[in-house]
């Protein structure tokens, strides 16, 4: 039997968010869901080419096909969210402090190709060349215990002050309402401009960012916060251990970032379930 399955808790906390399976018509036999998204988790965990999918789990011709629709649908979207609404109402967000910090992804060669390389195009697809080469950046965002409330990805250029707004525009739960505020965000010294602490101080955030050495000025903040930032490169580290994650095989950034969310999500089901 294959590892890396749903457990029934698991698959039931999610089955009512899953679109209506077809029942009863003519044509080719249908896929059920459980096997498809047991397909895409072993695909996450393994890191494998979809063409190395078990029979078990079903043609990965449908696998995939299925994954790809869904994720243009936003179904991930709409399932994490719907995740993430459950937590809150368990009182298992923690809103005392939130956390932001980049990775680099190296990028496999089987990621390039789809369009001419190009800054334009790189830009696009969410490559670019770093000091460890052809990589994607992701960009997290979660709460004090290490749940994923937001996710970008960049070129592995790009340096992570620069798409805080941005990831803070495509956080889970919206900074924009009062009620949905953390009461600090920590960052590390790549955040420290004042810029970014303005920012944070309009939305009624405590910006808890180190200083950096060549600043005019060190800022004042709260360092026993600040110890507590590990919380997010421990959740980098946890979502890294699925190979998807850990590097990126995939051409679209889209897809890649489905990975990244499949990965949040089954960390998210484990404390509900």
């Amino acid at each position: 039997m294959p590892r890396h399955r749903l457990t029934d808790r698991e698959f039931n906390a999610i089955r009512h968010l899953l679109p209506k399976q077809r029942t009863g018509k003519k044509g080719r036999p249908w896929v059920d869901h459980r096997s498809v998204i047991d397909g895409i988790f072993w695909i996450l965990e393994t890191g494998s080419p979809w063409r190395d999918l078990p029979e078990v789990f079903g043609k990965w011709q449908t696998v995939y096909a299925r994954f790809r629709r869904w994720n243009l649908e936003g179904l991930w979207d709409r399932v994490y969210n719907a995740i993430l609404r459950r937590l809150d109402k368990l009182d298992k967000i923690d809103r005392t402090l939130w956390c932001v910090d980049g990775s680099v992804i190296r990028a496999h060669r089987c990621s390039a190709g789809m369009i001419p390389q190009s800054e334009e195009n790189d830009e696009l697809v969410a490559l670019g060349r770093s000091r460890g080469g052809y990589s994607t950046k992701i960009h997290i965002l979660c709460d004090g215990q290490g749940t994923l409330l937001g996710i970008t990805a960049t070129g592995g250029q790009r340096h992570e002050s620069t798409e805080l707004e941005n990831l803070i525009d495509h956080c889970e739960l919206s900074l924009h309402r009062y009620d949905s505020r953390p009461d600090a965000i920590a960052g590390d010294k790549g955040y420290s401009s004042h810029a970014i602490r303005d920012l944070l101080r309009e939305l009624g955030i405590e910006p808890v960012i180190g200083s950096k050495s060549n600043e005019s000025r060190e800022e004042e903040f709260d360092r026993e916060a600040y110890r507590r930032r590990n919380i997010v490169e421990r959740l980098i580290g946890w979502l890294k251990e699925s190979r998807r994650v850990a590097t990126r095989y995939d051409k679209l950034a889209c897809s890649y970032l489905a990975f990244v969310q499949l990965a949040a999500l089954r960390r998210a089901l484990k404390l509900i379930c």
